[in-house]
């Protein structure tokens, strides 16, 4: 079965255009255009109004009726945004925005891949050299926490491909 020649032709990455000329090109797109707008110059002021911790973990959403629906990223930052909330209001009116109420809300953000837990191996060479010097040190802290820390590596140094 033959392909559409609309298929047919090959790929060319020339031929893309940015999101932004197609929306820009089409009126259809107006209402979208102007909404994508208002919520990157929304982001970009809260960014300057709030605190870093809180500008980076704050989503606004859009403005209907007044109201500015905000998007924190756990309760603990919900929180603290209400306290906030009186100056925060008061700044983005001063900066021109039409918005009379916050209406603040938790959004949980997608967890991230936890580190991975470091492992840190010493060659059995270390390993001997560290228990050296615990020995020769006179009874401290230092020198149990030397004794303790070689006896800890001195069992992974000698597992197998360990170097030797």
């Amino acid at each position: 079965m033959a392909r559409p020649p609309s298929f047919s032709r090959p790929f060319n990455p020339r031929s893309l255009q940015p999101a932004v000329e197609v929306l820009n090109r089409a009126d259809t797109f107006a209402a979208l255009r102007a909404g994508i707008e208002q919520i990157a110059a929304l982001q970009r002021d809260l960014r300057q109004l709030l605190p870093d911790y809180l500008a980076t973990s704050i989503e606004p959403g859009f403005i209907k009726n007044g109201v500015l629906a905000l998007f924190a990223a756990h309760n603990a930052l919900a929180a603290r945004l209400r306290h906030l909330e009186p100056r925060l209001l008061a700044d983005l009116q001063q900066r021109g925005w039409a918005v009379n109420t916050l209406k603040i809300r938790v959004r949980p953000q997608t967890l991230k891949e936890p580190q991975p837990v470091k492992q840190a191996r010493m060659t059995s060479t270390a390993v001997a050299a560290l228990q050296a010097l615990s020995e020769s040190l006179a009874p401290s802290p230092l020198q149990a926490a030397l004794a303790r820390m070689s006896a800890r590596h001195q069992s992974h140094s000698d597992g197998p491909g360990q170097k030797k």
